[in-house]
């Protein structure tokens, strides 16, 4: 898993002296502890985060460009879920404590009620004392028209009729959220006349559109730099980062998806819905559109649409453990689409959110929510073994809302251009789950409406850009094919005879070199993603022998090799239920066959029918195991130990499988020998080897000394529990030694060794 590990950048590509000398200089390290630490509250849980290379970045030129008396715009293009917020809130903090910006005021500008108190936790959570939240034009106005010195959190929409020249001071730094937006209508021009010297820093997370309007935000922001932007953070820089993931989609069946005359004449087509940038606006574009909504809420498509989702979400989404939003046209559809799916999918599974209003219709007001069932809602729907699975929403959490397990995005709303972007966004979030192995591959989207078949149309972005964004689902089919077709017959040539001992041999033999397994470990595993994405499908019948024969290979390697016995979860959902019904027949050649380490080991080795490779890997974790099982008994831990140096040196071809197992027949023999010892001396395995141990180094008195320290050890059972216990553990047995010898060194040493063995017991 790589969960919280990120990719440092160094403008010297490839060199890793270099990025790491850039990354551990002390300037940089104590920046980070400094500056960069942001403690936030989400789902009413406290969260630690440290701002990524590209938010640091902003920050400081963010800063810069502000504190750069001859600018005064600047443009922050960081693409969506790159944490743009942290950014800003940094970014506004840095500025008010900057020695050179002289007592400023900083406006943060938002552009959602939500983001607004969000943002007021947060920079209260900094420790400011000057922070002031304009929660109306009238205050805004007063807190500018009092020259306050500090920080202002305020809607953009407060700035409306402000009066010319409020405040013609140059140390005012506007910070503007979603800064495409604040371009069109005469919003931009109050805020700019009631500030005629401030310094404007906008922040975008969508790419500029090819329209007028949205060329607007680099007029507006970024015409004092040749590029157009200040600090620019892609859609692909974010995908290559591992910031956000890639977006796949898929189209419904025809028989489902709108017309293309009435999508293009009533949506596509129309010139005011061109570069759409904000929700609200997009549904009066849509209350216009007669035959479009009326096509999309007809009451047999609603429930064809409905049986649809079920089926896919139980069949596709589900097995991977992911969960889903449908984005209905309207608050109407969403009703409907609640009573639809409660046929196909238990009531428990969905949830309808949106904003109810008084004057609803008694269908609308069924699904009216206060808040704190709509907060518990959501935080039940961001947690993996919570209901619900699926949000149906058409308006609200389709900005600003952010849950990594959200994989599926059912879309039956005409979206284009920003409100597409934003809207698909949600499902780009990256999320890992190390217990149940989990790591979310990419975000996806199937498409009720037939958006996503006019691409072009509908996000007026650079087609690099649009390239970057979206890609349609057929590739991964291509890449599946095609990898099952070039990558997989090197490893399917080595099966000849369905998993017998020979088959198992050799493939133990082929896989001795750890680099070869790490490239086969990563081969399969893209391999195992793309099965688990595009099943169910036909397309997959002709590959389904050859895929369970890959997997039954990566099964057999991953038992020979893994240090530890499997018992965590080998496969993905829908791989593992294929093992079970196809791979399961084979067989794996007696590979994993626990050996009992006794006085027969030796003879039932030697008479064991199958490979010497086997015999080998069986031998090392049959020695694991029984000094996993007696964690207390050095002499065990030791052996296992050195079962370990036998299998690295077979794995690196320094020793070849005869010696291999020769030297693992001798360390049993040698515990044999140590048993009957033991056993003659009433010992237990503690006693045993610290007996021996002193023998060795010829301390006298070996027998009582060694009975004296396992008494300590009974005093203090919780020792590995307890730094109390475990001092005075060390302590006692340290004076044990001492008294027969009076090298201190060398006793620390032995001590010290002794620990070290038993501390390796948790390790096995």
């Amino acid at each position: 898993m790589r969960r919280n590990i990120f990719n440092w950048k160094n403008e010297e590509v490839g060199k890793l002296e270099a990025k790491v000398k850039s990354f551990c200089a002390i300037p940089q390290v104590l920046a980070f502890l400094k500056d960069y630490i942001v403690f936030a509250e989400k789902d009413e849980e406290l969260n630690k985060y440290i701002l990524r290379q590209h938010q640091t970045g902003a920050v400081e030129a963010t800063v810069s460009r502000a504190l750069d008396p001859r600018r005064t715009r600047g443009l922050i293009w960081h693409t969506q879920g790159s944490g743009k917020t942290f950014t800003m809130i940094k970014a506004a903090e840095r500025l008010f404590r900057a020695p050179g910006a002289d007592k400023p005021t900083v406006l943060l500008m938002i552009d959602r009620n939500e983001l607004e108190d969000q943002m007021l936790k947060n920079l209260a959570a900094l420790g400011l004392s000057n922070l002031e939240h304009a929660s109306s034009i009238a205050r805004l106005n007063q807190l500018l028209r009092d020259d306050y010195r500090g920080i202002i959190v305020t809607m953009i929409h407060k700035f409306r009729d402000m009066p010319a020249d409020l405040n013609t001071r140059a140390n005012i730094y506007v910070l503007i959220d979603e800064a495409h937006r604040t371009t069109g209508g005469d919003l931009g021009n109050f805020l700019m006349a009631g500030l005629p010297n401030a310094t404007f820093i906008g922040f975008t997370g969508t790419p500029v559109d090819k329209t007028v309007y949205g060329k607007g935000t680099f007029k507006t922001f970024g015409f004092e730099d040749d590029q157009g932007y200040l600090h620019k953070y892609s859609i692909a820089d974010s995908i290559e980062d591992g910031t956000t993931l890639p977006l796949y989609y898929q189209l419904a069946p025809n028989e489902m998806l709108v017309p293309h005359e009435t999508l293009d004449k009533e949506f596509l087509s129309l010139a005011e819905a061109e570069g759409v940038a904000d929700i609200e606006e997009l549904n009066k574009i849509l209350e216009r559109a007669v035959h479009l909504k009326n096509f999309l809420k007809g009451k047999e498509r609603i429930q064809q649409v409905a049986q649809f989702v079920a089926e896919h979400y139980r069949a596709n989404v589900e097995p991977l453990g992911y969960k889903a939003f449908l984005v209905g046209v309207d608050r109407e559809a969403c009703a409907h689409y609640k009573h639809a799916l409660d046929q196909f999918l238990p009531p428990e599974y969905s949830e309808v959110v949106y904003t109810g209003s008084n004057n609803d219709s008694k269908l609308l007001k069924e699904f009216h929510l206060d808040p704190k069932r709509e907060r518990q809602i959501r935080k039940s729907f961001g947690k993996l073994d919570q209901m619900p699975k699926i949000l149906i929403v058409t308006e609200k959490l389709l900005t600003g809302f952010d849950a990594p397990v959200l994989y599926a995005m059912y879309l039956d709303k005409p979206m284009r251009d920003h409100t597409l972007l934003q809207a698909i966004a949600r499902v780009n979030r990256p999320y890992e789950n190390e217990a149940q192995e989990m790591a979310k591959p990419h975000g996806f989207v199937l498409d009720f409406v037939g958006i996503f078949d006019k691409l072009e149309k509908a996000l007026a972005f650079d087609s690099e850009e649009i390239n970057a964004i979206v890609k349609d689902l057929k590739l991964l089919k291509v890449l599946f094919k095609n990898k099952m077709e070039a990558e997989a017959p090197k490893y399917l040539g080595l099966i000849e005879r369905n998993f017998n001992d020979k088959d198992v041999d050799t493939l133990i033999e082929h896989f001795r070199d750890p680099e070869r397994r790490k490239e086969f470990f990563k081969e399969y595993k893209e391999i195992e993603m793309l099965y688990e994405i595009i099943s169910p499908d036909a397309f997959l019948r002709p590959f389904i022998d050859d895929y369970g024969t890959l997997s039954a290979i990566y099964q057999v390697v991953r038992k020979a090799y893994t240090r530890t016995v499997m018992v965590d979860r080998e496969f993905q959902a829908k791989t593992n239920h294929l093992v079970r019904d196809q791979v399961g027949s084979y067989g794996v050649g007696g590979l994993g066959e626990m050996v009992a380490i006794n006085g027969n080991t030796i003879e039932l080795i030697k008479n064991k029918q199958g490979g010497d490779g086997t015999k080998v890997i069986n031998l090392i974790k049959s020695i694991e195991k029984l000094a996993e099982e007696n964690s207390d008994d050095p002499y065990l831990i030791a052996m296992a130990e050195r079962a370990r140096a036998v299998q690295e040196s077979f794995e690196q071809r320094q020793t070849s499988t005869a010696e291999a197992l020769a030297e693992l027949l001798r360390e049993v023999e040698g515990n044999e020998t140590r048993k009957k010892e033991q056993a003659e001396k009433s010992f237990d395995g503690l006693t045993y080897f610290v007996y021996r141990s002193l023998l060795d180094a010829k301390i006298e008195n070996a027998e009582a000394v060694s009975r004296k320290i396992r008494h300590a050890f009974t005093e203090f059972p919780n020792w590995k529990r307890s730094e109390n216990a475990f001092r005075e553990l060390r302590k006692k047995v340290t004076f044990a030694l001492f008294a027969e010898s009076e090298d201190l060194d060398r006793v620390t040493a032995m001590v010290d060794e002794l620990f070290t063995l038993l501390e390796k017991a948790d390790r096995i």
